[in-house]
């Protein structure tokens, strides 16, 4: 067991990052509302895929979750008292639009409005996802991301939403993680809606990336002066080992892993050897898909967790690549590995490949199975040396040139975990689901003191 410090200084301060740097918690409208039949709200794929037995580990369900939807001015109180500038959550599509040609849901417009106005009131900046992964399900009964329609969909709900609400919020994010929305969802089956079929994966996957870039313009023309960008999952990949087999493993999965998103949203198209090698499997698209993708943006976000090591294994599927998993790394409870440095070479080889102007790191955490003190403190000092040590790998990145704009740790709550259930805890509050009371972990403490100049 690693023995951390009890007293842990870092060398960084907030002024540190530079002025107008963006610190703040993210979390997603799932993973925390609860109030899924409140506000006229329809069913999502997760409230569908919950109900299957086996698919949650623990065998909940999101129905209740934290409760936000009506304790949400408690966790706003709690932002700010952290010292956060800034708070990215995600809007529920089920709460918006009900039905296929069904006027918008005003009882859910409200709800965000109110949110908005809340947030704001506290001196928090707005960051608006409006896609993490809670598609309505009236949407996937007609063919989910798989379908084109899916793509007018989300066009049409980006549209309401931003009407309504672009007055106050001008930073947006359309998807969150395309890949888990294609592979985990509809790959190997982990994330809803559960399935398991690789053509359905990657038309999943082209559609996303669609749908993101023909909503650009229409947010851009609702909202004056809007910044608008996307959050992907990234992970710096290293060999097995350095025999030739490994090292094009590398340049294989990282073509997928990486490149399958980057390369056609900064122009260059996807990747061609990826497309030959999923044959039949490739999507399809249609003129002028390509060009539509690549809209301008703001800036990127980049969620950053661990690296993956992969070696050449021939019956790794298209890519014949396996991920691996070297032992005597430090890991956390969930089993991620701890690699500060990796967050530091993502974003040096994102800003030298691909130039998106503004970066911000939209998600970063740690999941530990934390322990409730006898005085109900929660004493999570592995998670606060990671925040630290991630911070540290922000600065770094910046201090070689990377414009790093802003920080989101995930997360401001522990939360429904998806196919984890409530088994991890990603939080720096620590939500007793029984009561609902929200306790700041060391971790979070920590946050708000470096916030506040007195870590």
């Amino acid at each position: 067991m690693t023995n951390y410090p009890s007293a842990l200084r870092t060398p960084l301060s907030r002024a540190d990052f530079g002025p107008g740097f963006q610190w703040g918690c993210s979390t997603s409208s799932f993973q925390i509302e609860g109030g899924a039949q409140a506000g006229g709200r329809v069913p999502s794929i997760w409230d569908t895929f919950c109900e299957q037995p086996g698919v949650i580990r623990d065998g909940s369900d999101g129905k209740v979750a934290c409760d936000h939807y009506h304790r949400w001015p408690e966790d706003m109180d709690l932002g700010k008292a952290m010292g956060l500038n800034a708070y990215r959550f995600s809007i529920s599509w089920p709460r918006i639009m009900s039905a296929p040609g069904a006027a918008p849901n005003e009882e859910g417009l409200q709800f965000y409005s109110d949110l908005i106005d809340g947030v704001l009131a506290r001196g928090l900046v707005p960051w608006v996802t409006l896609y993490h992964w809670d598609l309505p399900q009236y949407l996937q009964d007609a063919g989910g991301w798989s379908s084109r329609d899916t793509v007018a969909a989300f066009v049409h709900y980006a549209d309401v939403v931003t009407r309504r609400l672009g007055s106050r919020v001008k930073h947006w994010i359309t998807h969150n993680e395309p890949w888990c929305t294609a592979i985990h969802g509809n790959f190997d089956g982990m994330h809803a809606p559960g399935l398991k079929s690789l053509p359905t994966a990657l038309q999943v996957c082209h559609h996303v990336l669609l749908s993101h870039g023909l909503a650009v313009p229409v947010i851009r023309a609702n909202v004056p002066g809007a910044r608008v960008g996307i959050a992907l999952s990234l992970h710096p990949v290293m060999p097995a080992s350095d025999t030739p087999q490994d090292l094009e493993a590398v340049a294989r999965h990282d073509a997928f892993r990486n490149r399958w998103f980057l390369d056609p949203l900064y122009g260059r198209g996807f990747p061609a050897d990826t497309l030959a090698l999923m044959g039949d499997a490739a999507p399809v698209m249609q003129p002028g898909d390509v060009e539509a993708i690549a809209v301008p943006t703001d800036f990127l976000g980049v969620n950053y967790y661990f690296p993956e090591v992969v070696r050449h294994d021939p019956a790794g599927g298209f890519l014949a690549t396996r991920v691996i998993h070297p032992e005597g790394r430090e890991r956390t409870d969930f089993g991620w590995e701890v690699a500060p440095q990796g967050m530091t070479d993502l974003l040096l080889r994102i800003a030298r490949d691909y130039q998106p102007g503004e970066m911000y790191v939209t998600e970063n955490g740690s999941s530990y199975d934390d322990v409730v003190q006898a005085d109900g403190s929660i004493e999570d000092h592995a998670r606060r040396h990671y925040l630290v040590r991630h911070l540290q790998a922000v600065r770094t990145a910046q201090e070689q040139g990377v414009p790093v704009k802003g920080y989101f740790a995930w997360s401001l709550l522990d939360n429904f975990e998806w196919s984890e259930g409530y088994l991890r805890r990603f939080g720096l509050a620590y939500v007793d689901f029984a009561t609902q009371r929200r306790t700041l972990k060391l971790s979070g403490q920590w946050y708000r003191d470096f916030l506040h100049g007195a870590a």
